[in-house]
């Protein structure tokens, strides 16, 4: 047999092979993507934006006036409202790009009142004429060690539906009108800068496969400006293993092969 047909054949029966395994390499591929993530440590952070609205079209800016008040100061009302600011737990958040534009990453599940409202932002911000300075669409607050709560409160609407009301949670209002965490390591400002993706199609992408199974929606805003407490020094809170935890200050390593 030539080359040629051997790599024909060879070819055929690759492709055949992997047509019929497809699904169950898909589950393998699965379980050891999650049997590998969990051994690594993960930045924890929550996502602080506005509640969706009913109506669409009307989208939440920072512009708009909101009588709610923040954490130090709304035991001064008799009758505080209800918060008009939603927040999400990340555990997947990560940092893509420091230029020419500082760009971060995390993914949503879909649907979400999270996804909802910055889908929302997204319209709004498409028809509207470009703003001389950036404003920013949400806050991602990155946890410290001692925010462990937070990160649960954040992340269980179905138990926690008002978490900005807890008694452990405190926080004030950035420059545009959005919820900073108190006690976390430190606060980036953004904007949307496109619509979530269906992390489940990835026709999106520009690719020509779709997937079945649980939807998640990718995000990729633009940080506009870092906030926070310098004084804050304190360790990061990361989950890993299934739980939340932290590091060492220092973990001396062993840099000889023994």
């Amino acid at each position: 047999m030539s080359r040629s047909a051997l790599a024909l054949a060879t070819a055929k029966r690759w492709s055949s092979s992997d047509l019929s395994n497809n699904k169950c390499n898909a589950h393998g591929l699965s379980h050891k993507m999650r049997a590998l993530l969990r051994e690594t440590a993960q930045p924890v952070a929550v996502v602080t934006s506005f509640m969706p609205r009913p109506n669409p079209q009307a989208a939440p800016s920072p512009t708009t006036s909101y009588s709610a008040q923040s954490s130090s100061s709304s035991s001064s009302s008799s009758t505080p409202s209800r918060s008009p600011f939603h927040g999400a737990t990340l555990s997947s958040f990560t940092p893509i790009s420091m230029a020419p534009h500082h760009l971060v990453a995390f993914s949503l599940r879909l649907p979400s009142r999270m996804a909802t409202t910055l889908a929302d932002l997204a319209r709004a911000s498409a028809v509207a004429a470009a703003p001389s300075s950036p404003t920013a669409h949400m806050v991602i607050n990155l946890l410290a060690a001692p925010q462990a709560r937070a990160a649960t409160l954040f992340s269980r609407p179905d138990l926690h539906a008002r978490p900005f009301e807890d008694a452990d949670i405190e926080w004030s209002l950035s420059r545009d009108g959005l919820p900073i965490l108190h006690g976390s390591l430190g606060a980036l400002s953004c904007r949307v800068v496109g619509a979530p993706w269906p992390l489940n199609d990835l026709t999106a992408l520009g690719d020509q496969k779709s997937g079945d199974g649980a939807q998640g929606g990718g995000m990729c805003p633009q940080a506009t400006a870092v906030g926070g407490d310098d004084a804050i020094r304190t360790l990061p809170l990361v989950y890993h293993r299934r739980s939340y935890t932290t590091t060492e200050e220092k973990l001396p390593l062993n840099m000889t092969n023994s």
